[in-house]
């Protein structure tokens, strides 16, 4: 099902442009509302609380029942939130735009997650071109909301739509192929074995800990880059979609590295690179910030999709909740400590906001080296895996190095 994947992925970058949007549209509140850092953050708070929360319970529903109407729906939910909140100038009415639109997001991620793991055959490197999509969104988001924003402002985020109505026709040829298949299609992957909760539990607080780090860069770095650079609103926005991009590179390296030292490894030596690489965009002077947010970009993300598949595993009986827990969280529940974060920018300076963050990638790290490599799913008996897909089934997984 490589056709499956890739339209999975392109409709995860029509979902996921909307999250980097939030970040991509805080410069511009700040402008022209006025708005404090504190203040600011609270966007991203809205667009992340209810997403956070809500994210896990539609996983548990897939997880009794699957729901694939729910990827055009959810897209489209995302797109209008996103799209209304620059018309409604009461801070009330915007916060709830953007938190509509996190409900969105919450409803996408669990339900394609549990359809891209069945269309990949339980390849990691198919299931890191699913999670691409998502980076790719992220690292539009930028370009498009500046684009818009130089056209009139905050007054034409209705415009930011358009990729919402694209990604809802693009899931139409997905259900088409999923009612085609039934449960035993192609790719379908047996889901037996016992859940392993405590493993589950530790996986998610790393997940956890990249969140706060991604999104409280996310959230401040077109700041910092202005201030630290001498640079405008470009050299804000540029730092935005350095550290969107990398994600890409990030999330294809990581389905690779893990076929060769496995999973556990993998995301163990990315994490433990990411706390150089963090410390260097809050210290580093001048434009080398921009490469440090490259690095940093990349070891955030070579883990992402390698998370969801381990999730899943661990919780074989609940890919759902499992998706909507890793998938969820990692994009979604760093946004709790923005305001934090905002708070102590404003107290101080951004650099002393941002100096904790470098200690998020190491307690991911030291989480990480008590997890075990669970065992691969098996296709299911009788089930002929398209010879088109990309990703063959993993081979078992090397033994794990410190």
């Amino acid at each position: 099902m490589k056709k499956t994947i890739s339209l999975l992925s392109l409709g995860h970058a029509c979902v996921d442009v909307y999250q980097g949007s939030v970040s991509a549209l805080v410069p511009f509140f700040v402008a022209e509302r006025d708005y404090t850092y504190a203040a600011a953050s609270g966007i991203v708070l809205a667009a992340s609380l209810l997403s956070s929360v809500a994210q896990p319970l539609f996983g548990v529903l897939t997880d009794r029942r699957a729901m694939p109407w729910l990827l055009p729906a959810s897209t489209l939910l995302g797109g209008v939130g996103i799209a209304m909140s620059g018309l409604s100038h009461g801070y009330a009415l915007t916060l709830a735009f953007f938190a509509l639109s996190g409900i969105g997001v919450a409803a996408y991620h669990p339900e394609s997650a549990r359809v891209a793991r069945k269309a990949s055959g339980g390849s990691h490197i198919a299931m890191s071109w699913f999670s691409v999509g998502g980076n790719i969104g992220f690292a539009l988001a930028p370009l498009m909301v500046s684009t818009v924003m130089a056209v009139g402002g905050l007054r034409c985020t209705p415009a930011l739509v358009l990729p919402a109505l694209a990604g809802s026709v693009l899931c139409l040829p997905v259900l088409r192929a999923l009612t085609s298949t039934g449960p035993s299609g192609p790719g379908a992957v047996a889901r037996a074995g016992t859940d392993d909760k405590v493993s589950f539990v530790k996986l998610s607080l790393a997940v956890v800990f990249r969140s706060v780090t991604f999104i409280g860069l996310s959230t401040f770095i077109p700041f910092y880059a202005q201030q630290h650079t001498g640079g405008g609103m470009a050299a804000g926005t540029a730092a935005l979609f350095v550290l969107y991009i990398g994600g890409a590179v990030g999330t294809v390296l990581g389905g690779r590295l893990a076929d060769h030292w496995g999973r556990i490894t993998t995301v163990r030596r990315s994490y433990l690179m990411t706390v150089a690489a963090v410390a260097g965009v809050v210290y580093a002077p001048g434009p080398a910030l921009y490469l440090f947010v490259a690095m940093t970009s990349a070891g955030l993300y070579v883990p992402f999709s390698l998370q969801v598949t381990l999730g899943q595993d661990y919780l074989p009986a609940r890919v759902g909740t499992a998706s909507g827990v890793t998938l969820g969280l990692a994009v979604s529940v760093g946004g709790l400590t923005s305001p934090v974060l905002g708070s102590i920018a404003d107290a101080t300076s951004l650099q002393t906001a941002l100096t904790p963050l470098i200690a998020m990638p190491a307690l991911a790290w030291l989480l990480f080296r008590t997890l075990p490599e669970p065992a691969a799913p098996k296709p299911t008996a009788g089930v002929q895996q398209d010879p088109d897909d990309s990703g063959a089934a993993p081979s078992p997984a090397p033994h794990n190095q410190s």
